[in-house]
């Protein structure tokens, strides 16, 4: 598989140019021009890179960035006309990995993108396409589920709220933190509607959707996917 890289740029011009000289490098590219589409994407596409201005309509850079890093370690390269060493530091401090002052050399974005991509298949050799928590395997790249190595057919909503779930295996996350990972940025979810999601995975997932060996709930927290040393709970827990 090539290289996904997204590029967030509002400037028309400046994105086609940045598409020009990424693909001559033999990357994908994919290009959205406000920060609410680039979540959006990011989330639909798994990137290798993103290329995010700071400055853009509806979420801004920043905030981008904020949100990626609580679901991805994708790298980030930031492009800002903010030059101060302010900006440029609180930038790097929510986990940009790098960045670029316009106006900019296309040729030195190549370069740092290339450092980049180097730097973070160093970091993991092998992409991690597949969550395995005891008996449970979520393979990202395939949209598959297995529990015992038999499949389980589950929505796309279903399959979000799992991949949450499992990528930080007995942390509680709340009902609110699961609609900002697992749905699309501006969705209107209420909680009740993830409850519903979770009822439905507990049909598909457990021997006995009463008590859940799985997905368990945390009273008055929300909801976690249990480690494989974590006992199953009593009974009584229900979304």
């Amino acid at each position: 598989m090539g290289i996904r890289i997204l590029v967030a740029e509002d400037d028309p011009k400046q994105a086609q140019l940045l598409r020009i000289y990424l693909e001559r490098e033999g990357h994908g590219v994919t290009l959205v021009a406000d920060g609410t589409a680039a979540l959006a994407t990011a989330r639909a596409i798994r990137p290798h890179l993103v290329v995010l201005d700071i400055m853009m309509p509806g979420l801004d850079g920043l905030a981008v960035c904020r949100a990626l890093r609580m679901e991805s370690d994708v790298p980030v390269l930031f492009l800002t006309a903010r030059a101060t060493e302010s900006d440029l530091l609180r930038g790097l401090d929510i986990g940009a990995d790098d960045y670029l002052t316009k106006p900019y050399s296309p040729r030195e974005l190549v370069a740092r993108v290339r450092a980049l991509l180097r730097r973070s298949r160093a970091a993991a050799p092998s992409e991690p396409a597949v969550l395995t928590v005891g008996d449970l395997q979520i393979d990202l790249g395939r949209f598959e589920v297995r529990v015992d190595e038999q499949p389980i057919g589950l929505t796309a909503k279903e399959f979000n709220i799992l991949r949450v779930l499992a990528q930080r295996p007995g942390r509680a996350f709340t009902r609110s933190e699961i609609i900002d990972r697992a749905f699309d940025e501006g969705s209107e979810v209420l909680h009740r509607t993830i409850d519903a999601h979770v009822m439905n995975l507990r049909r598909k997932l457990e021997p006995d959707p009463s008590h859940p060996r799985y997905v368990q709930t945390v009273q008055g927290r929300g909801y976690r996917l249990a480690e494989p040393s974590c006992p199953n709970p009593g009974r009584g827990h229900r979304p």
